[in-house]
C-alpha cells in the first residue's frame, strides 16, 4: 500500500498493493456498517425502535463518515499516511469497545426523542466512526502514484468500500444479530481494528505498541467487558428483562426494549395489572358466552391467551408472533404452557395472516408494538382488510395503541377501522394514565359489523365513546393505507 518502485526486486506487484488496499477499505467500511447496525440494537432499551432512531442513527454515522474522510484527507496530505494508518485502527477499535460503557452510562440519561438519540448515537459512536473513516483516503494518497491512474484509483477503493459496507449489512443483519448478543460483536470489530491496526504499523512504519499503549488499549477492553449487559436475553428482535414485582411474589414483567409490554401473574391467569388488558377482557365479557377462537397479532407475555382460556376453557388460540424467541423465554420465565388450543405461528403477522381461512375467528386481539408504536404496516386499510376476512361476521377486533396529544396516531387508526367495519368504538384513557412526560396511553380500538354493548368499565380505566362521539373524535383523520402510514410521526412526542 505504499509507494514502491516496481524495479526493486523484492518490491511487491502493483496489483498486489492494489489488492491490499482494497481489502483494507473493505474491512473498514464494513466496520462502520457494523457499528451503525448494531448501535440500534444497543440503543433500543433506552431510546426505543422507530422511525426517528433509524434516522438518527443514519444521519449520526453518515455524518461521522463525512468529517472522518474530511479528516483523514487533511492529514494524508500533511503526514506521511504510512505512519498513521495503523494508529488510527488501533484507537478506532479502542472507541469502539468504549461505546459499549459510554451507552450503559448515559442510556438512562438522555431521555427519549429525536434530540435524545442522536446525543446518543453521537457521545457513543461518532467518534470510532469518524477515526475509522479516516483511514480510506489515506489509503487513496498511497495508491495514487500516477495522475493517468486517479480514476482507476479512486474509483476501485470507492467500489471497495461499498462492497464491505454492503458484505458488512447483510452479515450483521441476517446473520451476526441473531447468532451473537451486541456486546460480542462490538468487542469483535474492535478487536478486528486493532489486531490490523498493530500488524499494519508494523508492516507500514516499522513501529511496534509501547507498553503504555497496550495497557490503554487493555484497560479499556477489560472496561467494556466489565459493563454488565442491561438485557436478561437478546433476541434477533428485542432487548428482553423480566422483572419480579416486588409487591407479588408471583408476579413478573416483561419489557421489550424501552417499553414494558405485558404483566404476567404466574400462579394466577385472571390477575390483569395492565390497565389496557383490562379493558380487553371487559369488551370480551360481552361476547357470546362458551368458548372462543381467537387470533392474536403479536404475542408478548401471553398474557391474554391465558386470561382467555382461563375464563373460557375450551377457548382456541392462534398468537402470530415475529420472534421466535420470545415463546421459549414465557415458556422458561412467563408460565406459558403449551396445550392443545394454542397455536404459536412463528412470522410475521401481515404475511403470517394470508395463510389463515376466512371467517375463522370470534376474536382478534391487535396488541403488536415496536418500543410504543404498533409497526406501520399493521395498521394499514389493506391490513385492517385481512382482519375482516379472518373475522366470523359477528366477531370482534379490539387493537391497543399508545398516543398522546391530540391523539393523531388513534384517531387515523380508527378512520381506518370505519373504512372496513360498521361499528366502532373506543376506550379513551382517564387523564390521570396518561405519562406526564408526553401525554401518552394505552387507547383501546373495538371494531364490528354487529352493533356493539357498551362495555361494563371501570371509570378509573377509561370511557367508552361510541356512535357520533367517536366521529367527532375522529374528524377529519386520514385513513392510513400502505402508501401513506406515518405511524411514528403521528404519535405525539
Amino acid at each position: 500500500m505504499s509507494t514502491t518502485d516496481p524495479s526493486e526486486p523484492n518490491a511487491p506487484r502493483p496489483e498486489a498493493v492494489g489488492w491490499r488496499a482494497g481489502g483494507l477499505v473493505f474491512a473498514t467500511s464494513g466496520a462502520v456498517l457494523t457499528l451503525e447496525i448494531i448501535a440500534g440494537r444497543l440503543m433500543a432499551p433506552y431510546v426505543g425502535v422507530s422511525i426517528e432512531t433509524f434516522t438518527g442513527i443514519i444521519g449520526t454515522v453518515l455524518a461521522g463518515i463525512a468529517v472522518g474522510a474530511a479528516i483523514g484527507g487533511w492529514l494524508a496530505d500533511r503526514h506521511d499516511p504510512r505512519l498513521l494508518i495503523g494508529p488510527l485502527l488501533v484507537i478506532g477499535g479502542g472507541l469502539c469497545w468504549l461505546s459499549l460503557p459510554i451507552v450503559r452510562v448515559l442510556g438512562p440519561e438522555v431521555g427519549k426523542g429525536p434530540v435524545a438519540i442522536v446525543m446518543l448515537t453521537a457521545c457513543s459512536f461518532l467518534a470510532p466512526v469518524t477515526v475509522v473513516s479516516a483511514v480510506s483516503p489515506m489509503v487513496a494518497k498511497l495508491r495514487l502514484e500516477r495522475l493517468e491512474d486517479t480514476g482507476t484509483v479512486v474509483g476501485g477503493l470507492s467500489a471497495a468500500g461499498t462492497a464491505g459496507a454492503l458484505a458488512a449489512t447483510f452479515l450483521t443483519g441476517f446473520v451476526l444479530v441473531a447468532a451473537l448478543p451486541s456486546r460480542p460483536v462490538v468487542w469483535l470489530v474492535g478487536a478486528s481494528l486493532i489486531v490490523m491496526g498493530v500488524v499494519l504499523a508494523w508492516r507500514l512504519g516499522r513501529r511496534r505498541p509501547t507498553t503504555i499503549e497496550v495497557a490503554v488499549v487493555a484497560l479499556v477492553g477489560v472496561g467494556s467487558a466489565l459493563v454488565a449487559p442491561v438485557c436478561d436475553f437478546e433476541t434477533a428482535y428485542f432487548c428482553v428483562r423480566i422483572e419480579a414485582d416486588p409487591q407479588r411474589p408471583s408476579g413478573r414483567s416483561l419489557y421489550l426494549d424501552d417499553l414494558r409490554h405485558a404483566y404476567v401473574d404466574l400462579d394466577d391467569p385472571t390477575v390483569l395489572e395492565s390497565r389496557y388488558v383490562r379493558l380487553f377482557a371487559d369488551v370480551v365479557a360481552d361476547a357470546a358466552d362458551g368458548p372462543l377462537t381467537a387470533l392474536h397479532i403479536g404475542g408478548g407475555g401471553f398474557t391474554f391467551p391465558r386470561y382467555v382460556t382461563a375464563v373460557r376453557p375450551a377457548s382456541e388460540h392462534v398468537v402470530l408472533e415475529i420472534d421466535d424467541e420470545l415463546p421459549r423465554i414465557a415458556r422458561a420465565e412467563l408460565g406459558l404452557t403449551d396445550s392443545d388450543g394454542l397455536d404459536i405461528r412463528i412470522g410475521d403477522a401481515r404475511l403470517a395472516i394470508d395463510d389463515l381461512p376466512g371467517d375463522r375467528f370470534d376474536l382478534v386481539v391487535g396488541d403488536a408494538f415496536a418500543s410504543p408504536a404498533v409497526p406501520w404496516h399493521l395498521t394499514t386499510s389493506e391490513f385492517v382488510a385481512d382482519i375482516d376476512r379472518v373475522l366470523r361476521p359477528d366477531g370482534l377486533y379490539v387493537m391497543n395503541v399508545i398516543d398522546g396529544g391530540d391523539d393523531r396516531f388513534a384517531r387515523a387508526e380508527i378512520a381506518t377501522l370505519m373504512e372496513h367495519f360498521t361499528h366502532v368504538a373506543v376506550i379513551r384513557p382517564p387523564d390521570q394514565a396518561r405519562s406526564a412526560a408526553i401525554g401518552a396511553a394505552n387507547i383501546v380500538l373495538v371494531a364490528s359489523d354487529r352493533a356493539l354493548t357498551e362495555a361494563d368499565i371501570d371509570p378509573a380505566d377509561g370511557t367508552w365513546i361510541d356512535g357520533t362521539e367517536v366521529e367527532r373524535y375522529v374528524g377529519d383523520a386520514q385513513v392510513l393505507t400502505d402508501d401513506f402510514a406515518p405511524v411514528d410521526q403521528l404519535i405525539a412526542r
